[in-house]
């Protein structure tokens, strides 16, 4: 059939044709276990099919229409042939002589899944394999300059389908065209009988629907990832973004993080059901700047989106190899920026391969919207760790890293900082003139300027002692010295000296201390005072007591028995007495925990204000 045929003939050779096909694709749907038969037959129509597309053309050929001229015969047999072409039964692709597509069938279109007013205009060798793809476009060239027909075996990917076919490629001359063109004849081998209607196949406004919440789920989930708090105490906001994205919408996943002004790869993410750790190795070791499509975001500051890659060079190459994209087997690639304030502080690469959607414009929206919230978590992470680092060296000005040993004494405490990450408690023990001392209280709130407070009691009751021989005399100078400073703050203290078996106690304001005798009495101390940073004048009330062996001396702070059970009721002083007469004879750093044990049962574990126990024993 190489002559031009008349249109009636034509139309029946169609019409036969589509009905051999159609029981061709029955036949391999019957009997899956006998291809052979069926692919030899379908070979065969392959020919056919070229033979009527070259017909068809003829015809076309012989009824050009005029400038002008009204619509005649000829003018509704063209329309009629371009009808039998769109409704062929054989998947065919016309490209121009750069292999973009120019006219695709309506059969086409239904086995790519895509519409043909999307897939006109593409570049047809994006949807072959990409290891067969050089010899596609070699194989092409050849029949534009040679015009003998070629056979090819291949697979095309689009839309998340995959279809092993067999290609016939024609040259052709049409009418009205300056140049060349290609008939592509495509007879799938391996492909799934769709029970769709023919026609362009579009995504229902339910399917958009559906992706778009898809979409905002992501998003949300990324949110509550980058707002939990462990992403801002730990390193891992980073990674633990990546992870989600390699589960919910790529196969391979590259962040890139700048440091010190230069970007460094953070994490590098492979399908996890491909043997893919040697190269998440080499991805690793690589420069990102090496990449060109990765440094063109980090210096322009917005994203891009490869729905159909054409350029594999996109992520540089494997060291002394192919392009990378080539070796993951890469289809579509997106790359968005992580947003800074003066600049972008990082990027995003992902990466879908040939049995996946590609990436769309909507996914390039959603990953910048990522990109933003990933930025600001990495800044925020930034601030909470330097207010981390600042509260943690306030609270080693409030708390000493060991106590010290009291001769004739075992001394143990604990301190838990609450909920606060700066505390505004403290307790202390140095030396002082003939003896030892130590101290301990809180400055009322739970702010920097509190622990800040507490932080100048600690140190200058410490700079005090040096001077004063009594504690009550170094708490007063200390109380005017805060009431000088104006800052609306006030803080309970206790101090006490400790020359040879006796105890020298001053309190401003602070709860008294609790004295455990060996017979498992327990007392308490007067304390009480008026705070420190109220009154100028203030005076301190102080008191002496002579501890014999075995008696422990036990100093706590309001967040103890001020600690609640789910009923709101406090713990209390007499709960802490009964503790206390349960722990006759213990070594203090026993005591303080079984106090600390006691505490955590009542309140469930909860501790909302700083918690301070300080035990001191005779030995």
């Amino acid at each position: 059939m190489t002559d031009a045929i008349g249109l009636q003939a034509l139309e029946h050779a169609l019409n036969a044709l589509t009905t051999r096909v159609s029981s061709l694709r029955e036949a391999r749907s019957a009997y899956p276990a006998d291809p052979r038969s069926t692919l030899d037959a379908a070979l065969a129509e392959l020919d056919t099919a070229g033979e009527l597309l070259e017909a068809s053309l003829r015809e076309l050929r012989r009824a050009p229409r005029r400038s002008g001229e009204r619509e005649s015969g000829s003018q509704r047999e063209l329309k009629l042939l371009r009808q039998v072409f769109r409704t062929f039964p054989v998947p065919v692709v016309v490209l121009d002589g750069s292999g973009v597509v120019r006219r695709i069938s309506a059969e086409t279109s239904r086995m790519l899944g895509s519409p043909a007013g999307y897939l006109i205009g593409r570049s047809f060798p994006l949807f072959v394999d990409v290891s067969r793809r050089a010899a596609f476009r070699s194989h092409l060239t050849a029949v534009q300059r040679g015009g003998e027909t070629a056979t090819f075996q291949t697979r095309l990917s689009h839309q998340g389908r995959a279809h092993t076919v067999q290609l016939a490629v024609i040259r052709l001359t049409m009418p009205g065209e300056p140049q060349a063109m290609t008939a592509v004849v495509i007879l799938p081998l391996e492909t799934q009988v769709s029970t769709a209607p023919a026609g362009p196949v579009a995504r229902s406004d339910a399917s958009l629907m559906l992706a778009s919440a898809r979409r905002q789920e992501l998003l949300a989930r990324m949110t509550r990832l980058l707002l939990d708090e462990e992403s801002l105490r730990q390193p891992v906001t980073v990674t633990r973004a990546a992870r989600l994205l390699a589960a919910e919408t790529a196969d391979w996943v590259i962040a890139d993080v700048v440091r010190d002004g230069m970007p460094r790869r953070a994490t590098v993410l492979g399908p996890s059901d491909k043997p893919v750790t040697e190269l998440v190795r080499v991805v690793e070791g690589l420069n990102p700047l090496t990449a060109p499509a990765v440094a063109h975001v980090l210096t322009g500051g917005s994203g891009v989106v490869h729905e159909m890659l054409e350029d594999d060079t996109l992520l540089g190459s494997v060291p002394g190899g192919p392009p990378l994209l080539r070796v993951m087997g890469a289809a579509s690639v997106l790359i968005v920026p992580i947003q800074g304030e003066a600049g972008a502080l990082g990027a995003l690469t992902l990466v879908r391969l040939r049995d996946r959607e590609p990436f769309t414009l909507a996914d390039l929206g959603l990953m910048e919207e990522i990109g933003v919230h990933l930025g600001l978590a990495l800044r925020a992470r930034r601030n909470f760790q330097t207010r981390f680092q600042a509260a943690e060296a306030l609270r080693t000005s409030v708390v000493p890293r060991a106590l010290p040993d009291i001769p004739g004494f075992e001394a143990a405490a604990v301190y838990h900082a609450g909920s606060s990450s700066v505390g505004a408690e403290f307790y202390d023990a140095f030396p002082v003139r003939d003896g030892w001392g130590f101290a301990l209280g809180g400055a009322v709130g739970k702010s920097e300027e509190a622990a800040a407070v507490t932080a100048m009691v600690r140190n200058g009751l410490r700079v005090l002692s040096v001077w004063e021989s009594e504690p009550a005399e170094a708490l007063r100078k200390m109380n005017q010295a805060l009431t000088a400073q104006n800052s609306g703050m006030f803080v309970m203290a206790a101090a006490g000296f400790v020359r040879g078996r006796k105890i020298r106690l001053a309190s401003a304001g602070h709860h008294p201390a609790a004295l455990l005798q060996p017979d498992g009495g327990v007392r308490f101390t007067a304390g009480g005072g008026v705070p420190l940073g109220i009154d100028p004048e203030a005076e301190m009330f102080g008191e002496e007591i002579t501890l014999t062996r075995g008696q422990t001396l036990v100093f706590y702070s309001d967040g103890l028995v001020a600690s609640q059970n789910e009923q709101g009721e406090p713990y209390g002083e007499d709960r802490l007495a009964d503790v206390l007469a349960r722990s006759v004879a213990q070594a203090p750093a026993t005591v303080v925990k079984a106090i600390e044990d006691d505490r955590n049962a009542f309140s469930g574990g909860r501790v909302w204000d700083e918690v301070v126990i300080l035990a001191l024993r005779a030995v």
